[in-house]
């Protein structure tokens, strides 16, 4: 083994948060990204669906929400919490909001070192679901406009998402003491249309980038707890317009993290980008090479699952599999054979308290 042990530590331990165990199906919504203007607008992401039909799936059972929070270095990551599940969706909806209330109703539910983003004291009023419309549309207090400026991009973010990890949520409509919003009330983010996944998630700009000639990609690196356990944080970043978003997105995994923002490296500076297949079955097959590996060697299992995120985050295929140095058997330290077809999971991030 000739890899970075750093890397390899951290994706030993990343099993604590993403567990893998056999499913037949994925509860996460399909969406190709697209040509986008300057944020606020839209920055296209989208999250994979896929009946099994027997395949692998990076999944976990339970009946868990996910909902976005904010970890020590400022970013938002999917955290699962295991919270009342309420009478119906709404209630449920309801529920994952609240986890979002800085110091609110389930603050000892959070894991160490996260928080959520929504001002201390915010009562979600009111939670109205239209299937017809996969809208949501949400009420606060007047409590929900007490936040800085400067973090009020993150606040969409956070509660866009969240929603959104519903399947039946595409668009999120934000209400506040009684009124329909049509801007955030402090720095005055348009709301005029309705809030989704096209809002990106931890955006980072490239200062020479052309935001009317680019498209969106969102990738997922490691991070770690204060004890060590690794957990994923996606990360919205641009690439050429008309490019490849898959190659796009793995050529970004490449590059690995800015400096000091916490995250780390899942691939290795001599990881190469072989190319990637699409087929009529709904399988998406990304080829690699990286010759810091001996042949049959285990894979981290931290960089096949980031690897797997990222692809079904950037793809219409709802299956995902990864050939490496030409091998079409490529097991990772779970044990799991990620030359075979395997779905985006349903859950991520299931973190000890």
């Amino acid at each position: 083994m000739k890899w970075n042990r750093q890397i390899r530590n951290s994706a030993m331990v990343s099993v604590l948060a993403l567990p893998i165990v056999l499913s037949g199906c994925s509860m996460f919504g399909t969406g190709p990204s697209s040509q986008i203007d300057p944020p606020p607008s839209d920055i296209e992401a989208q999250m994979m669906q896929g009946a099994g039909d027997g395949q692998t799936s990076l999944t976990a059972g339970g009946a868990v929400s996910t909902v976005y929070l904010q970890n020590d270095h400022g970013l938002l990551a999917p955290i699962s919490l295991h919270l009342p599940q309420g009478e119906d969706a709404a209630a449920k909806t309801k529920a994952a909001l609240e986890a979002l209330v800085s110091e609110g109703a389930y603050a000892k539910l959070l894991p160490a070192g996260f928080k959520g983003v929504l001002p201390k004291g915010t009562e979600v009023k009111a939670v109205t679901l239209k299937p017809e419309e996969k809208l949501a549309v949400v009420e606060f207090s007047k409590e929900f406009a007490n936040y800085p400026a400067v973090d009020e991009r993150k606040i969409a973010e956070a509660l866009t998402w969240t929603l959104i990890d519903n399947p039946e949520i595409q668009n999120v409509q934000v209400w506040m003491d009684g009124a329909k919003l049509n801007e955030m009330p402090v720095g005055g983010m348009p709301l005029d249309r309705p809030l989704n996944r096209s809002l990106g998630i931890n955006l980072q700009l490239d200062n020479e980038v052309n935001l009317s000639q680019s498209s969106p990609v969102t990738i997922y690196f490691s991070a770690a707890t204060q004890d060590g356990t690794a957990y994923f944080v996606p990360v919205t970043r641009f690439v050429p317009y008309g490019s490849d978003l898959v190659a796009s997105a793995v050529d970004e995994l490449i590059k690995g993290p800015l400096k000091g923002d916490g995250l780390e490296n899942v691939l290795t500076q001599n990881t190469s980008f072989d190319g990637v297949e699409r087929s009529d079955n709904g399988v998406v097959t990304v080829s690699i090479e990286d010759d810091m590996f001996d042949p049959g060697e285990k894979l981290p299992v931290q960089m096949m699952q980031s690897l797997v995120l990222t692809v079904a985050e950037n793809s219409a295929q709802d299956k995902v599999r990864i050939w490496f140095n030409g091998e079409k058997e490529v097991f990772a330290t779970d044990n799991q054979d990620y030359g075979q077809p395997v779905l985006r999971p349903q859950v991520i991030n299931d973190l000890p308290l």
